[in-house]
């Protein structure tokens, strides 16, 4: 699965509903899961860590889809464009 097939599924499996949440609460949803998978990463349940990064990456694509960007295609910024230098 694509990262755009993905989001897609998240769209028609949880869009309606997450419009009606709106920005600012579904940011809040993500950042709690922000905090799970921080808490996961500090620990050694390897299993955890997966299902945190999942939510992680579900809520991300969440916030995506009901603000309008393409996430396949925001990465381009990197896969395609290149970004020179490091942070």
């Amino acid at each position: 699965m694509t990262i755009k097939e993905f989001q897609d599924f998240i769209l028609n499996q949880y869009g309606k509903r997450d419009k009606e949440r709106g920005t600012p609460a579904t940011f809040l949803w993500f950042m709690e899961e922000v905090g799970e998978l921080a808490s996961a990463l500090a620990g050694d349940d390897e299993h955890n860590k997966e299902e945190e990064f999942a939510d992680v990456f579900a809520w991300l694509c969440t916030l995506a889809n009901i603000n309008g960007v393409d996430i396949q295609k925001a990465i381009e910024k990197y896969t395609v464009k290149g970004v020179e230098g490091f942070k």
